[in-house]
C-alpha cells in the first residue's frame, strides 16, 4: 500500500475541489465539502498550519471515494 502523503487542511481541500467538490459550510475549525453532482461530502479538519494526521487523511479520502495514488495526481 503507497504511503500517504503530508499534506496541510487547505491542500487537501484544494485537490478534493478538482474532483468537484465545493466548500458546503464550516463549523469552528471543520469545513465540510460536498460533491456537485453526487451530493456526497467530505468533512476536513481545518487547524491551519499543521498537516493532517495519517488516520484522518485516510479517511477523508475514503470518504471522497479516492485512493491515494488518485489524490497524489490531484495534488499536482
Amino acid at each position: 500500500m503507497p504511503r500517504r502523503p503530508v499534506v496541510t487542511a487547505a491542500k487537501a481541500i484544494k485537490a478534493l475541489s478538482r474532483v468537484g467538490y465545493a466548500f458546503d459550510r464550516q463549523k469552528g475549525s471543520h469545513v465540510t465539502l460536498r460533491h456537485v453532482s453526487s451530493g456526497r461530502t467530505v468533512t476536513v479538519p481545518d487547524h491551519g498550519s499543521r498537516p493532517l494526521k495519517p488516520g484522518i487523511l485516510s479517511d477523508v479520502l475514503d470518504r471522497a471515494g479516492l485512493t491515494v495514488e488518485e489524490f497524489r495526481r490531484l495534488l499536482r
